[in-house]
């Protein structure tokens, strides 16, 4: 179960991976925005500012996230850019273009979705020529963080019902976590595509009582399944307590506040056009 609360604790931080990725999108009139992995819909909604003549569709598997998206549609009041958004839940791995969807925006999603190789080819396939397909997600599948994750959820108390939960790598199939070899993958596809990896550095402020701030940060993605599986009860809390000291470890606070690095990868392509230097 997502926590839209959760999610947001860090709201900041998880929204400029979306603008800088918004950044290198070009279209200027498109019909149809789609985002996939829309969350709870703050950042769709700005889609619709961004695009006021289009379309906007926000679609995420999690009911949850889609209830909160839509209180925020309709905490936008008669705005006609939240008039024009619409949310709805469903899962990426079933979604297909319709002929007027001219941008696809992917935030932080793709990385839930194993192969999700094989979905980057068919969208390319099945998206109109000169739409663009934009996406970014955590390369950070080796930070202190997930291996601190991971060799906890492999001691023997948890092993058999923790680590089975956890992404045994990433996500992306034969793709990995290399922003080359996106780029491959959709220039193969007959997209013209710009790449790049960032990695940011996250101030996250240490307060007197609460978790560990990466911890916390967790508590919004990688944990999620952790503590479904869990239960919430005293296990969970023995297990949150225990990688609590791991990270405190890992992230050491530094006048009140934990320098927390984190790598993502940004993918923006556009259908049918020739990759860059080739000529007719």
């Amino acid at each position: 179960m997502w926590d839209p609360t959760s999610y947001l604790r860090y709201g900041d931080e998880r929204s400029r991976p979306f603008y800088d990725l918004l950044a290198r999108v070009g279209a200027e009139r498109p019909r149809t925005v789609v985002d996939l992995g829309c969350g709870p819909g703050n950042l769709t909604l700005t889609l619709a500012e961004r695009w006021p003549g289009a379309r906007v569709v926000g679609l995420d598997s999690s009911p949850e996230m889609i209830e909160a998206a839509t209180a925020a549609r309709r905490s936008g009041g008669t705005a006609p850019e939240a008039a024009r958004v619409e949310f709805a839940v469903g899962d990426a791995r079933d979604w297909s273009p319709g002929p007027d969807v001219d941008v696809v925006i992917s935030n932080a999603m793709l990385q839930w979705v194993p192969g999700h190789d094989a979905l980057l080819r068919r969208w390319a396939r099945e998206l109109p020529a000169g739409a663009w397909l934009a996406f970014q997600l955590p390369g950070n599948f080796g930070a202190p963080s997930h291996q601190a994750l991971r060799t906890l959820a492999n001691e023997p108390r948890w092993r058999d019902v923790v680590a089975p939960v956890l992404r045994p790598g990433p996500a992306g199939g034969e793709v990995g976590d290399d922003p080359v070899g996106y780029a491959a993958l959709l220039a193969d596809a007959g997209c013209r595509v710009d790449a790049w990896e960032t990695t940011y550095v996250h101030l996250l402020p240490v307060d007197d009582g609460a978790a560990h701030p990466v911890l916390s940060w967790l508590e919004g993605t990688a944990l999620r399944p952790v503590r479904a599986v869990l239960g919430g009860g005293a296990a969970w809390d023995d297990f949150r307590a225990a990688l609590g000291e791991r990270l405190a470890t890992a992230y050491p606070a530094r006048n009140g506040w934990v320098y927390f690095p984190f790598r993502r990868i940004f993918v923006v392509a556009r259908t049918g056009a020739r990759p860059q230097g080739e000529t007719s």
